[in-house]
């Protein structure tokens, strides 16, 4: 059986706030760690019937790329749920959510 894994390392400072994030995985195509500025990770508890979270960004990352980042993962999300799921209203539900925060991002920056 093949294994695959994902490993991240996570440099904090002080006051135990990000300052730098870490990643590898065995799939990878450039082996070795690489950095991010975030990652959000979420693990499905099948026992508990919740979703168990963890969400890291390092203290330079820009706020308006964390915005960025978490419209991406509305969308890849939404993705996911048709892929896993086959429920289009639910893929199309969700990347109208993505619509309107990309519409609010750039009232925001104008």
């Amino acid at each position: 059986m093949k294994k695959s894994s994902i490993n991240f390392t996570v440099e904090l400072d002080q006051n135990n706030v990000p300052e730098k994030i870490l990643w590898e995985a065995t799939d990878k195509p450039d082996p070795g760690l690489s950095e991010t500025k975030s990652i959000s990770v979420a693990l499905w508890d099948h026992t508990q019937k919740n979703t168990l979270r963890i969400d890291l960004w390092s203290k330079d990352m820009p706020v308006e790329d964390m915005k960025r980042f978490y419209i991406d993962c509305i969308g890849g999300l939404a993705q996911s749920a048709l892929s896993a799921t086959g429920d289009e209203y639910m893929a199309g539900e969700l990347n109208a959510v993505c619509e309107r925060l990309v519409q609010h991002l750039r009232k925001e920056n104008q």
